[in-house]
């Protein structure tokens, strides 16, 4: 009997097509998917003037995707463990796109907000099945990177939203950014057709003819016969809720650790997208030298992503990871102090790479630390409560700059943040990490095959 760990295979396996078709679909997927957040922005105006509604009506009408979001990271981050994650990425391209169309077709802010909201749910979904499946079939040694540039994909879907807005919206109407959301629908028969499926799942359905083919896939060198059997170092437990998972083994103050992270950095993120420009213009700045920052900001984020990624895949992506929101907290309270103009876009695009950047960061390490078969459930819980971070940061930071207090005290609270981020990211207990448990469990005394099976 030929014995091989599926993940092994995975972890060893050197970057060929089939790692770059897998990378292309999530990335396209991703661009989708910021497309998708940004074009609401990039329309409000026009929906304003177009539906009548004030700011504050016009700020719901926004915020509903974010609920659909924070609810659809955690139902259908978990749902991919029981029908696939295949299905249910398809499943989520289908929501927003179709759903983000039909908005284009409202005329009343009730039913906006509510297909709105039901595209959020695809939207958030997406995520954590998306950075579960990148992870799952990057080869170890570059896996935080692909990861991180998979996710650089948002900045394009947010530029996307931008360009198409700026050349179309005065001809045609905000519609027609809606409208152009639904054109990905048309790329469900191939994702279906040539995405792979989880290799958790395909090992608990034991489809053996699948797993051969990815396995060779990853691996074209490796020799497979009739009596092989497929493993995994690490195996689910399907008597067990995924959820309740979260807890055992040693992970329950981690996984409430990633949740407290991903909640002050997703509460930096959007604090920042939603008042930087404000802010910025509170201290004095023209609303073009504002508008300035906030590109310095993203181009910092794009930075801090693939360079985080790339650094946490030489060093310890736990204390990568500490050091950048720890870093984000220091530049954001030292964007208070006096500096030239050029120093200050230095500065911003830090607190750029620190913050944005580094939530990209997490979602890879979030996606490391769960084994296989829990993993896309341990990134939607995460993404979902951290989303409660990005529904809260626009509120408080408004309620603060209603009060008129100085300046330096909106940005003290948003740096809070990063402090407290860095904390909790500092106690997780990395032994209990995936990556962690199958060292421990393959170690052996002997030097054994690169990959490895076992002939019986």
């Amino acid at each position: 009997m030929q014995y091989i760990d599926v993940h092994k295979v995975a972890d060893e396996a050197k970057f060929n097509k089939f790692h770059a078709k897998v990378l292309a679909w999530c990335f396209i997927i991703i661009i989708i998917d910021g497309y998708d957040i940004a074009v609401a922005g990039a329309a409000l105006p026009s929906i304003m003037s177009g539906m009548g509604v004030d700011a504050s009506t016009a700020g719901f009408m926004a915020s509903s995707a974010l609920f659909g979001m924070m609810f659809g990271a955690i139902f259908l981050g978990s749902i991919s463990e029981k029908i696939g994650r295949k299905l249910t990425i398809a499943i989520c391209v289908f929501l927003f796109s179709v759903f983000t169309a039909a908005a284009g077709l409202t005329d009343d802010p009730v039913t906006f907000s509510i297909l709105r909201f039901i595209a959020g749910l695809g939207i958030g979904g997406v995520m954590p099945n998306i950075v579960a499946q990148m992870t799952e079939y990057s080869p170890k040694k570059i896996r935080s990177l692909m990861t991180t540039f998979m996710f650089s994909g948002y900045a394009i879907g947010g530029v996307l939203a931008a360009v198409i807005g700026k050349q179309f919206i005065l001809e045609f109407g905000w519609q027609v950014v809606f409208f152009a959301a639904g054109v990905p629908v048309l790329l469900l028969p191939f994702i279906l057709k040539s995405m792979p499926e989880s290799l958790s799942y395909l090992l608990k359905k034991q489809n053996q003819q699948d797993l051969q083919k990815v396995v060779r896939d990853m691996e074209p060198s490796i020799q497979l016969d009739h009596t092989v059997e497929f493993t995994q170092t690490i195996q689910a437990d399907d008597s067990k809720p995924a959820i309740a998972q979260l807890f055992q083994e040693g992970r329950a103050l981690s996984t409430f650790m990633f949740w407290g992270a991903y909640f002050t950095g997703l509460f930096m993120v959007y604090a920042l997208s939603t008042w930087l420009t404000k802010l910025m213009a509170m201290s004095g700045y023209s609303l073009g030298s504002a508008l300035s920052f906030v590109i310095a900001l993203n181009v910092g984020a794009v930075v801090g992503a693939v360079g985080g990624g790339w650094l946490a895949d030489k060093f310890h992506i736990k204390w990568v990871l500490v050091t950048m929101y720890a870093l984000g907290s220091v530049f954001l309270y030292m964007m208070t102090l006096p500096m030239a103009t050029e120093m200050l876009y230095i500065v911003i695009g830090v607190v750029g790479a620190c913050t944005t950047g580094a939530q990209i960061v997490a979602y890879a390490y979030c996606g490391q630390f769960y084994p296989s078969a829990i993993r896309s459930t341990g990134i939607g819980m995460a993404a979902g409560i951290g989303r409660m971070g990005a529904i809260l940061a626009p509120l408080l930071i408004g309620f603060i700059v209603a009060l008129n207090l100085p300046i330096e005290q909106n940005f003290m609270v948003i740096s809070l943040a990063g402090l407290i981020g860095a904390v909790a990211l500092s106690l997780i207990n990395h032994r209990r990490s995936d990556a962690a448990i199958s060292a421990e469990l393959t170690a052996q005394p002997v030097v054994k095959p690169k990959l490895q099976f076992e002939n019986q």
